[in-house]
């Protein structure tokens, strides 16, 4: 973080408060003044502040009381607590809580200067750790993009091609083929690779909260938005935007989102800011762009604008020598997750892999190993650890999702002895939403 910031100082005394503020403010920062705790937590439900200049003893709201508030909802922001001489042990409790630092009275402008420069550089060096933490877990999720077979080698050229420029991409495919994987991938080689990767699938939203999502909004933009909120675009600046299902977006976010990708700035819903962005697009959809063009549902000055680069992302069917490495390669992961001491898959349980046609490709491939692995009572995977892939008329079929995740929810419960927090655990849901899902599928506890 760097150059302008935002920053509010809180304190009831108003001499050293309006000191503070002008102080800041010829640093050429963003500066609110709020005279007590009360009213400083109403400015932080309203608006973003990166740093917050707090006084330890207030009238109306104790600082620590505040400080506590501000860790728990506002975590980003840094807190400096101000304080006299006599109250330096509170100041060093107030750090052990969470406070960045501390600023003794009385003070003078170039101590004032140091301490902020101070702060914004450690600022600095945490979001660059973890800009590149992501940046590591998102290569390795790349490894889940594997394959021996001809049209996944020219893929994997046409990523390291496509990475060495900035136009947008749209990667077309059917459901469940990995386009987001490809997507990361491209990312992680590009020269964006350490700044964000946002991801949002535009078809998981109505239409008045995906431009929220979007957009991000200002505080009293509409029924609940308590405090402004950044969206996707700006959560995307100097990193890459993917945009999973762009067939689902509604014709007048098409034209926004025009807009935006042409001049490269915008406004949150309800503001009237204008805001640059600039971050690198890539999409995915599973629809036929152009015959969704000649149906009046997709613009096509839009699809022009995204289509600069096309790529096919390839469904398992027309890759069957990929299917025993993608099979081995989820065997591991979820040999890894599980614990279970798996040792591979037998011939026949491949084999009935290799000639099963996965309507639902790489996904579909991987709930299966997944599940079999969970399911399991050998070291190795059997043919009848898959008799979830049924036969009909020669052709391998599979169960329904929801009859497959019944069966699974069933089985993980019964094995916890119906212990809900365990199942939790081990499904990696809260208990909620296995409650939910046992409630959806009408499961019940045996009858001791």
């Amino acid at each position: 973080m760097t150059g302008r910031i935002k920053i509010l100082v809180v304190d009831d005394e108003l001499i050293v408060r309006e000191s503070l503020v002008g102080w800041l403010k010829k640093s050429g920062h963003e500066v609110s003044g709020a005279e007590g705790g009360r009213r400083a937590l109403e400015m932080l439900g309203e608006r973003e502040f990166d740093l917050i200049f707090l006084d330890i003893k207030m009238p109306d709201m104790d600082g620590l009381e505040v400080l506590h508030e501000i860790k728990a909802n506002y975590p980003e922001s840094m807190v400096v607590m101000i304080t006299a001489y006599g109250s330096v042990q509170t100041a060093v409790e107030a750090m052990k809580s969470g406070a960045n630092d501390y600023l003794m009275k009385p003070f003078e402008p170039e101590n004032l200067a140091l301490l902020v420069e101070k702060l914004l550089q450690q600022k600095k060096i945490l979001d660059e750790n973890l800009l590149l933490r992501e940046h590591v877990a998102t290569r390795v999720r790349c490894e889940d993009l594997v394959g021996v077979s001809p049209c996944m080698q020219q893929l994997f050229d046409l990523i390291e091609e496509v990475a060495a420029v900035d136009s947008p991409v749209v990667l077309r495919g059917e459901t469940g083929t990995g386009k987001e994987l490809v997507a990361r991938a491209i990312h992680s080689r590009s020269g964006r690779s350490y700044s964000p990767f946002i991801p949002i699938n535009c078809g998981a939203f109505p239409e008045t909260l995906l431009e929220s999502e979007l957009f991000g909004h200002e505080s009293g933009a509409f029924t609940g938005a308590v405090r402004a909120r950044k969206g996707r675009l700006e959560m995307a600046h100097g990193g890459t935007l993917f945009l999973d299902e762009i067939g689902e977006i509604p014709l007048k976010m098409q034209v926004d989102l025009l807009r935006v990708l042409e001049e490269k700035t915008f406004h949150r819903v309800g503001g009237t800011k204008e805001i640059s962005v600039d971050f690198r697009l890539i999409c995915a959809t599973h629809r036929d762009l152009p015959k969704e063009i000649e149906r009046g549902v997709f613009r096509r000055d839009f699809y022009y604008r995204l289509n600069v680069i096309e790529i096919e992302v390839p469904p398992l069917r027309l890759r069957k020598e990929d299917i025993p490495v993608l099979a081995q390669h989820f065997l591991e992961r979820s040999r890894r997750e599980t614990n279970k001491p798996i040792m591979g898959i037998q011939s026949p349980a491949m084999e009935l892999l290799a000639r099963y046609e996965w309507p639902g490709t790489v996904r579909e491939l991987q709930n299966a190993v997944e599940r079999a692995v969970v399911l399991a009572k050998g070291r190795h995977l059997t043919r009848d650890d898959f008799a979830f892939l049924l036969r009909t008329g020669g052709r391998t079929v599979p169960q329904s999702l929801k009859e497959n995740e019944k069966q699974h929810i069933d089985h993980i419960l019964k094995q916890c002895g119906w212990n809900i927090s365990k199942a939790a655990g081990v499904l990696e849901v809260s208990r909620i939403t296995l409650h939910n899902k046992i409630k959806k599928y009408g499961l019940t506890p045996p009858v001791p």
